[in-house]
């Protein structure tokens, strides 16, 4: 029963899209992170409101700068995508960012942004249409993709597992090893403390 009840958690989870919309003042940028896995596909639907004379500009970069989406002058009030698939487990920067002439009085725009990532990002309808599939084997299809994102899921939660039990198991023999070495020099200290005490007190014939 706990294993169907994270089956179907791990399900909404992989096939949840974000959808976020805020307000930014002119001449301001705002920068989304998201930490996403390697091989990847993502796929990102964002909107700005009509407001005359404003400037809005995207890009996207990984953590290494690099430029994966850019579009400058962004037309308002029409829903653009930009797309890209990750190589490497990555954090990746959605920035976007206003600008307004010096002689117009600016106006705060308003952006909406809805990224979908793994199995939502894949365009199961134009697979269809290029396969000639029914619907029902559509479905399958994409049944067949939300699988494969859960075993790929377990697969990752498993190699996290083993690597924080790795982890684990090389800290405690570290702190075990070091324990013993620092008994050990203790115990040298000691001794070497009542050998010069002895010697001192005889220096002084205080003990025989």
């Amino acid at each position: 029963m706990r294993l169907l009840s994270l089956v179907v958690t791990l399900a909404l989870f992989i096939t949840q899209s974000q959808c976020i919309s805020w307000y930014a003042e002119p001449n301001t940028q705002k920068c989304l992170r998201e930490e996403i896995m390697g091989q990847v596909p993502v796929v990102g639907e964002y909107k700005v409101s009509e407001v005359p004379g404003n400037i809005a500009n995207l890009v996207v970069r990984d953590s290494n700068g690099h430029i994966l989406a850019q579009k400058t002058e962004i037309q308002h009030g029409k829903m653009t995508k930009f797309a890209f698939t990750t190589d490497t487990p990555d954090t990746f920067e959605i920035c976007f960012s206003t600008h307004v002439p010096h002689n117009q009085h600016g106006i705060r725009q308003e952006f909406e942004l809805k990224l979908k990532k793994g199995f939502e990002a894949k365009n199961y309808e134009g697979i269809g249409e290029v396969a000639k599939l029914k619907p029902v084997e559509l479905e399958l299809k994409r049944l067949e993709g939300l699988s494969e994102e859960i075993v790929t899921g377990f697969a990752r939660m498993r190699k996290n597992e083993e690597d924080m039990r790795d982890t684990n198991e090389a800290t405690n023999s570290r702190v075990l090893y070091f324990s013993i070495f620092s008994m050990l020099c203790l115990l040298g200290l000691a001794t070497w403390q009542v050998f010069y005490l002895r010697r001192f007190f005889r220096a002084k014939k205080l003990i025989e």
